[in-house]
């Protein structure tokens, strides 16, 4: 992951308790989320420094033992962290409306963007734009060698979860499709809970959230009904609107680990059943990699392209969406229980796992398609091991490195 952003920012005022922070409004969480959606380039890893410097450091909404807390909450459920992070921001500060508030307003600038693009992609034609999505394709060979790098530093730091790592990579190289991605994901849980015991520790207090526990049980309760049900609905009714939510609810739901997971899991949703083709998809992410804000928005550019459901900015509302309504669910669902459950040596262990597999996951989508789909010679390998290296060596903003990418595919076309 991106980590160009800083992650620090100047000296910090003196703490600010939770009880010392009046309540805002929710406008104010839209125009000061707005603000992030506008500017937050980098990834999650990124947002997060971002967010740190204007809400806690600059607004002191919460302080920083607090965000931390917060921040621990996201990277343990499944869903997009930094988006996560956003919402829970949002509703400490405004309640349920800011919660919206702050999802709406950082997701919709990128969100736009990209439904932009999906529009206007089919009209780049001829060699140079030909050259400009070979690049992108290229571009995204760098962005998620990055990811895979940086995540198995982070989450596969040590000899028993390298090997979940490589174990989750070998059964999903070899039995390709969503099903071999969900069950390498039960497999890390499963053995986290017999290796990692000793990796994870306790992180002491946590931040407590005004939902009740009713909510909680509700939006738990909703999740399940929805990953469960929405299959069953799409088979029935043989709807391409169901079928649409049904995988974005679906590779939502999967996402451990980061924004970049998400690339496998939806590109077992709708590159291998045809939906999208495989060049759009890798062309759409690599332009996902220049926009600010969540990475997730690439599904409103899968959902805009898809040729199930209705396409276009309906299709691409529907998948932004679906892809981020399982995240946000259960970030509200265990708020009022996560003090207790935190503690739990044992689920502490299980997402250690669930969490290396992850990177494996990830390894192999590097492999099938994002490889094999973007590097068809010396020259664009070669351009690949540029952007790879700007993006880790020399720490270049990663909308940079996409104009560098584009460039290098046109010249390619030309040459």
């Amino acid at each position: 992951m991106s980590s160009d952003a800083p992650l620090t920012g100047p000296p910090d005022p003196p703490p600010a308790t939770t009880a010392a922070v009046s309540r805002g409004t929710i406008g104010e969480v839209f125009l000061a989320f707005l603000k992030l959606g506008v500017t937050s380039f980098g990834g999650p890893v990124a947002h997060l420094g971002y967010f740190r410097d204007e809400l806690v450091t600059r607004r002191r909404w919460i302080d920083d033992r607090e965000y931390a807390d917060l921040v621990a909450l996201s990277q343990f459920l499944p869903g997009p962290a930094s988006s996560q992070v956003g919402f829970g921001l949002g509703m400490l500060r405004a309640g349920a409306g800011g919660a919206l508030a702050a999802f709406v307003a950082f997701t919709l600038p990128s969100a736009a963007l990209m439904i932009a693009f999906a529009l206007i992609g089919s009209a780049i034609v001829g060699p140079v734009g030909v050259g400009i999505l070979e690049g992108l394709k290229v571009v995204a060979v760098a962005v998620v060698a990055q990811a895979v790098w940086g995540m198995a530093r982070t989450l596969a730091p040590d000899r028993q979860r390298a090997g979940i790592a490589v174990g989750a990579a070998v059964l999903v190289v070899l039995v390709s499709g969503s099903v071999a991605q969900i069950g390498a994901i039960v497999a890390g849980a499963l053995l986290g809970l017999w290796l990692c015991r000793s990796a994870v520790a306790d992180t002491g207090p946590g931040l407590s959230f005004p939902v009740p526990r009713v909510v909680g049980v509700l939006c738990l309760s909703l999740f399940v009904g929805l990953l469960v049900g929405l299959p069953l609905l799409a088979a029935t009714t043989g709807s391409g609107v169901a079928g649409l939510i049904d995988a974005f609810y679906r590779a939502g739901a999967l996402v451990f680990g980061g924004g970049h997971v998400v690339l496998p899991l939806l590109e077992a949703e709708v590159v291998a059943p045809g939906w999208v083709d495989a060049g759009e998809f890798l062309a759409g992410y690599g332009v996902a990699q220049a926009m600010p804000g969540p990475l997730f928005t690439f599904a409103a550019y899968l959902g805009a392209v898809s040729t199930v459901g209705p396409g276009g900015v309906a299709g691409g509302v529907i998948a932004l969406l679906a892809v981020f309504l399982p995240g946000l669910l259960l970030l509200t669902g265990v708020l009022p229980f996560w003090n207790g459950f935190r503690r739990r040596s044992g689920a502490r262990a299980a997402m250690a796992g669930a969490n290396a597999a992850v990177v494996g996951i990830l390894a192999a989508a590097l492999y099938d398609p994002v490889f094999t789909s973007a590097v068809l010679g010396p020259a664009s390998f070669s351009l690949a091991l540029v952007c790879f290296a700007l993006l880790t060596a020399f720490r270049v903003p990663p909308w940079i490195v996409v104009l560098i990418g584009a460039t290098g595919g046109v010249v390619i076309a030309l040459i």
